[in-house]
């Protein structure tokens, strides 16, 4: 990923701060400078959020709909995993053994998926983030960016 200007912001604020009292006399020289730095620092920080919105868009309304949804989806199941958590503390208040078994049950079917798939899953899916923070940071770059 390119390394964002923005992130530079503070480090270089500070450092241009002091040289902005050591450089200019008269407190009124200073103000105006510090006001031009404070207004280049927003603007930096303003383009680059308006670039990444840009490309979090662009894929949202792609027709692709592995580009638009995949994420989304991964999210949705480990959404509902977390979500079933609830009536599982439910049902094991209640019944003990009933929310062992499911517990154990879906543990047992987790764990029967094939190491290789997972090892394939994990590659396609780094794979997959890795190549949406290159295209991500060719288009920041493309732009003005970083």
């Amino acid at each position: 990923m390119a390394f964002p200007l923005a992130m530079l912001a503070g480090p270089l604020a500070k450092v241009a701060g002091s040289l902005i009292d050591n450089l200019f006399e008269t407190e009124e020289e200073k103000a105006n400078a510090r006001a031009k730095l404070m207004k280049l620092e927003q603007d930096g920080k303003f383009r680059e959020t308006e670039i990444y919105m840009s490309a979090i868009l662009a894929e949202a309304k792609s027709a692709d709909p592995w580009t638009s949804r995949a994420r989304p989806a991964f999210l949705y199941v480990i959404y509902i995993f977390i979500l079933a958590s609830i009536p599982m503390g439910i049902l094991y208040a209640f019944n003990p053994d009933t929310a062992n078994n499911i517990t154990v049950g879906v543990g047992n079917w987790l764990g029967a998926i094939p190491e290789p798939l997972l090892g394939l899953f994990g590659a396609g899916y780094l794979g997959y983030t890795g190549a949406r923070s290159w295209d991500k940071a060719k288009l920041m770059k493309g732009k003005g960016g970083g």
